[in-house]
Formats: structure tokens, C-alpha cells, sequence
């Protein structure tokens, strides 16, 4: 029995149009292929189909075939094996370098619980991190929401090597904030989530439109607010009638809370943190963990209080695929974080008693809270006592030997679970030097 476009997963909907459509094969051919939203609406709605804002996002069957996709018109795309994402620097700047920001004082303004983009950018303006990372004079909110893109036409780099040509005709494109100073027009995209890329189209159709209405320069400004710590990143377009030339100018890191967290503040919670639990699998219902990320697994704490999520919401919000939401679910309820109940015949995703108090602490107590939750599982508190004990990360074999000593996973999942105990053991380090 086919499913109906209701349930059907974004995945199964486009293995179903690249079948019907001979998508490959033309794209194979003529390197690109023009489908209508009504097409795509025969197996599922538009809106969850073509909207990627990560590769995190995209669907395995396009993810394999090296296929993205762009909106060409308001009732079109285009499909393409077009490079289209921008990977995001990594945060390698220690918290206690960062710009630590005062918040003036406002009864509606909560530094502790900023949980949208619209707010993120409030707190942004009012504090004056924009002004600062700019270099600029007050800058004043002017423009944002939907708009049209009007008509231009661009080249973008391919996986094949080559550039193809792209011509757009009033596609949609929303913009979060437009500001303006006296030097310049600012374009932002904001996000609230942390994401390893993210889709220059976020920043090159809202440019291509303005360029055409205004006179003054426009920088394009990239936030992203995530654990009370906003990264800032400028970028330019080298040329701008081509998507991929888009370039880093600069970035930089603001904080909102003191972030001052010593070695000797961590080896204290070690000292009073008793491992609770060997995670062998024979004994424990929780899943090892397979989420490399803490900063994302933050974000979803952050996101899902007082909002419980079903795992396709969660999905959307983190552009995630089904499978990687319940591996973040997994990570977080491994931490006692998150947990599961049936409401209105569906499964919904929630912050344990646990998670809503770990979110409403300040970024260095939350930090800490987190840094015990993890030592409280043994390999954890074997790794961080060598962590301290040479000055090294330990190795990703000597982690995998660990786990199998342990039997915390079956052997065809060690490597890749090694890995992200490796990533939470440096998420560890990096709050504070050694």
C-alpha cells in the first residue's frame, strides 16, 4: 500500500519524484532539472520539500546523489548538483577571550531564556554587539519578513567542477533583520541553533534583491545564538553575479554572562562526582551516545523548554534527518535531560524535571551542571582524569579499546560512538585552558 503524501518522509517522497521524473538522468545529461511545486506537491507539500537550510537537512537519496535544490520562482525550483552550503567556522575561541556584553536592564528582556531568532536579534540591538562587530554608528532596524527576489541571474560552482548558470524570476526570500547606518545597509540571517554549514542562499537572494534598491554598500551578517553566546561572522561576495564566491571577512565572539570556568573549578566537580553508572549495555536501557555535539545538544535543551517537540519537529528545527533527532534525543536522555510521552496519540519529546532545571541556570553553573552529568559515567571520569593527568585528549583507539571493555555498544558501533566521546571530552576541555 502506497502512503499518502501525510506520512510519507521527505526522503521516500523525492526517491519518488527522481523515479517519475527522470531526474538523474537529466540531470546527468543537461546538469540541471526544472521541476513546478505542483509536481512535488503530487507526493508532498512543497514547504517540507525544499527548504534545507543545512545539509544535515537534506535527504539521504539527494545527499547521496550529490543533488541540491534552489527556488528558480515562486512555483519552481531548480535541481542541480550545485554547491550550494558554507561551512561555519568552528568555535576555537575560548569563552574567556570572548566580549563579555551587558545587558541594560529590561522586565521583558531574559537573558536566560532567549528562545527565538526574533528575540536573539532583540537582545542583539539592544546590547550594541552589532554596532560593535560592525565598527559602525547606531544601527537602526528598517526592514525584514518575505519578499520577492525580482529578476537576476548568477553562476554557481558544481560538484563536477564546473559553473552552471541560474536564472531566478521573483522566488521568495525571507530576510530576519535589514538595518541601516550611515555607511552602510546591513542584511542578517539569524539562527538559534548551531549547524555545521548553512545555505548561502540565506544570504545571496536577499543581496541580490537589495543591491538593486539602495545606493550604500550592504554587509551580510550571519548570528548565531546558542548556551548565551552570540557568534558573529560578516561575509562579502567577491563578485556578485556568483553565488560561490562568497568569503569570510571576519567574525567574532560576544558573551552574556560570565564564562570565567578554571581546570581547578572542573577537577573539583570531578572530585565530588561518583560515577553512577559503567553503561554497560547488558544493563542499561539508554543507548550510548552518538551525537558528537554538545553546543547542538544545548541548543535542543534550549529550544524544547516549556515547547515539547515531536521527533519531526525536533527534525525541522535542527535540520536533522528522523534518525539523527533520536540520536540527540538519545544523547540528552543519556544525560537525564530529555524524556518520551505519548500526548494526543503521538510521541512528543520533553525536558525532564532535570533539563528544566539545567536551563534555567546561568552559562557557568549550566556548564558545570553538564560537565558533572557527564563525569557521573565512568568512561568519562577515566578519560578526564587522564585528560588532566597528561595535558592530552586521549586517543580515538584507546576510547574504542575502553568501550569494548565496557560493553557499552555493539563492535560494528564502536568507531563511530568513539567519536563523540572524543567530541565531549574536547567540549570539556574547551571551557576552560589547560
Amino acid at each position: 500500500m502506497s502512503r499518502t503524501k501525510n506520512n510519507m518522509s521527505a526522503n521516500d517522497a523525492w526517491k519518488a519524484l527522481l523515479e517519475k521524473y527522470h531526474i538523474l538522468e537529466e540531470i546527468d545529461r543537461n546538469g540541471c532539472f526544472y521541476i513546478r511545486a505542483s509536481q512535488i506537491k503530487e507526493f508532498r507539500e512543497p514547504r517540507l520539500m525544499a527548504k534545507w537550510d543545512s545539509t544535515d537537512a537534506l535527504p539521504e537519496v539527494l545527499r547521496k546523489n550529490k543533488i541540491n535544490i534552489l527556488p528558480d520562482s515562486r512555483s519552481s525550483y531548480v535541481l542541480g548538483d550545485f554547491l550550494l552550503y558554507e561551512k561555519i567556522p568552528e568555535l576555537d575561541e575560548h569563552v574567556t577571550q570572548m566580549d563579555h556584553v551587558v545587558i541594560p536592564e529590561f522586565e521583558s528582556i531574559d537573558v536566560n531564556n532567549i528562545s527565538s531568532e526574533a528575540n536573539a536579534i532583540n537582545v542583539l540591538m539592544l546590547s550594541g554587539i552589532l554596532d560593535d562587530f560592525l565598527g559602525t554608528d547606531v544601527n537602526v532596524a528598517t526592514f525584514h519578513g518575505r519578499m520577492g527576489t525580482g529578476a537576476f541571474s548568477f553562476e554557481v560552482d558544481t560538484f563536477r567542477g564546473m559553473k552552471r548558470r541560474v536564472s531566478v524570476n521573483n522566488a521568495q526570500c525571507e530576510i530576519d533583520g535589514g538595518f541601516e547606518n550611515s555607511t552602510s545597509v546591513v542584511i542578517m540571517e539569524a539562527k538559534n541553533v548551531v549547524h555545521e554549514d548553512f545555505h548561502v542562499r540565506q544570504l545571496y537572494f536577499p543581496y541580490r534583491l537589495w543591491k538593486t534598491k539602495v545606493k550604500k554598500p550592504i554587509r551580510l551578517v550571519f548570528s548565531v545564538y546558542s548556551n548565551m553566546i552570540y557568534r558573529m561572522f560578516e561575509y562579502r561576495f567577491a563578485n556578485p553575479e556568483d553565488y560561490s564566491s562568497i568569503e569570510l571577512v571576519k567574525c567574532k565572539n560576544y558573551s552574556l554572562q560570565d564564562t570565567s570556568i578554571t581546570m581547578e573549578e572542573l577537577i573539583a566537580v570531578r572530585k565530588r562526582t561518583k560515577a553512577r553508572t559503567d553503561d554497560n549495555m547488558d544493563n542499561t536501557k539508554t543507548p550510548f551516545i552518538q551525537a558528537n555535539s554538545m553546543e547542538r545538544i544545548i541548543s535542543l535543551l534550549e529550544n524544547m523548554y516549556e515547547n515539547p517537540m515531536t521527533p519531526q519537529q525536533v527534525a525541522e528545527l535542527m535540520d536533522f534527518d528522523l534518525r539523527q533527532s533520536d540520536y540527540y534525543y538519545n544523547a540528552g536522555k543519556y544525560l537525564g535531560l530529555f524524556e518520551k510521552a505519548a500526548e494526543d496519540k503521538q510521541i512528543v519529546m520533553s525536558l525532564t524535571a532535570l533539563g528544566n532545571s539545567v536551563f534555567r541556570l546561568n552559562y557557568k553553573q549550566r556548564q558545570m551542571k553538564l560537565v558533572e552529568l557527564i563525569l557521573e559515567h565512568q568512561i568519562f571520569g577515566t578519560f578526564f582524569d587522564r585528560m588532566v593527568k597528561t595535558g592530552q585528549l586521549a586517543q580515538k583507539d584507546e576510547i574504542a579499546d575502553e568501550m569494548r571493555r565496557l560493553h557499552v555498544c555493539n563492535e560494528g558501533q564502536i568507531v563511530r560512538r568513539a567519536s563523540s566521546v572524543l567530541g565531549w571530552l574536547k567540549w570539556i576541555r574547551n571551557l576552560t585552558k589547560l
